[in-house]
């Protein structure tokens, strides 16, 4: 269904990220879209938008009938409750990553999401970057063949001890449900999932408090299993510098490397498995091709092409980007590279959702309260 008039947003949660977003509608950079409303209850960032109608809850902000849509920016736990509360009012949602912090929440979320007149998108902006994109396409249209093996070393996510310190509900299992699996990796375990769909098993190691004074998770290795046979490593810290960024793919046809921006592919001329079988050399490989894959410039439109696409599907029908649905996939790979962790097993998926569920909570009970 298409819109007429202007659509109004309003930023549920006014940090870091929902002042962004509240720029950038209020500079005019989302065509068909109005900063109309802000919800805080701290208004320090008030006086950068005056005149902007504020709230200070979410009850209030959906009473007003200020808004169309919301896009939800608050720490973790609040997306699901601030999300099933402007859905239920019957508004346009775009939430922050995670959608939720745990499997059991996300499922309620999307529970509340009943109309398909209501876009319900989720803020996975990496989706955007043409070196995934391409890597994506190549990957399902074959170009490597069956895929054997994946790798992932994302471990520059680099954050100093004052990062932790400068927000109380950071770093807690109460207060952000998990470190860098919950708070930075949600991008790349999307984009993992997205590029090569659902493991079936996964063991995960994970260090708690490894570089910084914190609870949760700050360096993690994960080790993935696919019922095809295929298998993965996942590698993520903040604490390490310099960092590496490096997903290398391997398939029968060569192997892909995304890396400082460059995407090269090492093209087997044959097969690997076909090389196998027919050659009657005992050593030699097959023969390889090296392509410096092209890849436009920039990293796409990152948060802005999200919010444009957000309010390009609310007002003609475009398709979304990234479904707010989709955001179980990279919640559930975290919770159970945790819960892998924890229990020091290998744990198979799906997830039990309620299982995890209470083990959060009796981490969250003993978490400081802050």
């Amino acid at each position: 269904m298409k819109q007429t008039g202007k659509t109004r947003i309003g930023i549920v949660g006014m940090g870091l990220m929902g002042t962004g977003h509240g720029r950038c509608l209020r500079n005019g950079l989302v065509p068909g879209a109005v900063l109309a409303a802000a919800c805080d209850p701290d208004r320090r960032q008030a006086g950068e938008f005056p005149g902007l109608a504020w709230f200070d809850d979410v009850p209030a902000l959906l009473r007003s009938g200020t808004v169309d849509a919301v896009v939800i920016a608050t720490p973790h736990y609040a997306h699901t409750t601030a999300g099933v509360a402007a859905l239920k009012a019957g508004l346009h949602v775009l939430v922050e990553k995670p959608v939720s912090v745990h499997k059991a929440d996300v499922l309620k979320l999307l529970g509340a999401h009943r109309s398909r007149r209501q876009i319900f998108a989720a803020m996975f902006n990496q989706r955007t970057d043409p070196s995934y994109l391409k890597l994506r396409a190549m990957v399902r249209g074959g170009k490597l063949g069956k895929i054997r093996r994946i790798n992932w070393i994302i471990t520059d996510w680099f954050r100093p001890e004052a990062y932790y310190r400068h927000a109380g509900w950071r770093a807690t299992w109460a207060g952000e449900g998990g470190g860098v699996l919950l708070n930075q990796c949600p991008h790349n375990l999307d984009l993992f999932q997205w590029i090569f769909g659902m493991p079936s098993k996964v063991r995960g190691f994970c260090q708690f408090g490894r570089y910084h004074d914190i609870e949760v998770e700050d360096d993690v290795t994960a080790y993935f299993e696919y019922a095809d046979g295929t298998t993965a490593v996942f590698i993520a810290s903040t604490g390490e510098a310099p960092g590496t960024n490096r997903l290398e793919v391997m398939g029968d046809r060569g192997r892909l490397v995304l890396e400082g921006g460059r995407l090269e592919f090492l093209r087997n001329k044959v097969s690997a498995a076909v090389f196998s079988r027919q050659s009657k050399e005992k050593f030699k490989a097959p023969p390889v091709q090296r392509i410096e894959v092209p890849l436009p410039p920039g990293t796409g439109g990152q948060h802005l092409g999200i919010l444009k696409n957000f309010v390009r599907a609310i007002r003609r029908g475009e398709k979304l980007i990234a479904p707010a649905g989709e955001g179980l996939h990279s919640v559930e790979l975290a919770n159970a590279i945790i819960l892998s962790a924890l229990e020091n097993r290998t744990v198979d998926l799906p997830l039990s959702a309620p299982r995890y569920a209470r083990l959060l909570a009796s981490l969250a009970h003993r978490s400081p309260k802050k």
